[in-house]
């Protein structure tokens, strides 16, 4: 099946995520591929690699509505990735992707992919969570088409998720045998990108995983690839200790990362709807214990 849309934009493209997006779009070969980023005009070097391999940079102001319509006019697929935070304070993900959608509506954009790319998760567990469900909301009643993806933890971050290489040692925030979805995130750019082309992608979510093992599956695996027998560290009560603020008090970012792991982990997955086949999860182990 062809895919109805040419061109698309990519906001947040040099990051984290969007940079793999950005170049499963170019090597796919079917699309006009731009950059969106903020101006003023910095720098980058991943934008100044991307642009060589044929994506458009370019830029607009985030506050001004006209500036982001004129970048816009003429996207098919508008394609947000840009990053969140998570702390103390609700994360920014809502009030950072309004003016983007607004302005999306403005220039008649296709279709709109907001940036989600993580966990399924229920309202009240955690604002980080509660500013993209409430964003979902605000891109249904916009009339766009939207896809909404949830691709449980990217396996790049496997090692800040407890699994840390340079010490063999496996923080586990809940028991052992409680799986974990998690997606590399090259196979996530692809995803995006098939999307395009999949029927059921149309205003609907897209539930992928390219593995779904246990904690200690995955330790299994961090052991097999380092040649050693790894320290397992049991803490059950972050959430509990964070929440009542009980001494040792965790750090916002345990608070999360134990939210995570005590989640309940997304079922009916769509993989069959894709071709693509993952990439072994070992893979992404291997290249965080070759890491520096």
């Amino acid at each position: 099946m062809s895919s109805q849309f040419k061109t698309v934009t990519i906001a947040g493209g040099t990051g984290t995520l969007g940079y793999h997006i950005v170049e499963a779009f170019l090597n796919d070969g079917s699309y006009d591929v731009q950059i969106l980023r903020r101006k003023p005009e910095t720098e980058n070097e991943k934008a100044k690699l991307l642009a060589s391999k044929g994506a458009k940079i370019v830029y607009a102001d985030y506050d001004q509505k006209d500036d982001l319509v004129k970048v816009l006019k003429g996207t098919d697929v508008f394609v947000s990735a840009i990053n969140g935070l998570v702390g103390d304070e609700a994360s920014r993900f809502y009030d950072n992707q309004i003016p983007l959608l607004s302005a999306a509506k403005e220039a008649s954009v296709k279709r709109f992919i907001p940036s989600e790319f993580g966990s399924e998760f229920e309202a009240g567990v955690h604002p980080f969570a509660d500013d993209k469900l409430k964003f979902h909301e605000e891109v249904k009643k916009s009339g766009l088409e939207y896809t909404i993806f949830y691709t449980g933890l990217f396996q790049e971050f496997l090692g800040w998720f407890g699994f840390d290489v340079k010490n063999k040692k496996a923080t586990f925030y809940t028991d052992g045998d409680k799986k974990l979805n998690t997606t590399s995130m090259p196979d996530i750019g692809k995803y995006v990108v098939e999307s395009l082309k999949i029927q059921k992608a149309r205003n609907d979510y897209i539930k992928v995983a390219g593995a779904i093992l246990t904690l200690n599956e995955y330790l299994q695996k961090f052991e097999q690839v380092t040649g050693s027998k790894w320290e397992v560290i049991e803490d059950k009560d972050v959430i509990h200790r964070y929440q009542n603020k009980i001494e040792p008090i965790p750090s916002p970012h345990e608070n999360f990362k134990a939210i995570v792991a005590q989640n309940k982990q997304f079922e009916d997955l769509d993989n069959d709807k894709f071709s693509l086949t993952p990439r072994p999860v070992i893979e992404a182990i291997e290249k965080l214990v070759k890491e520096p």
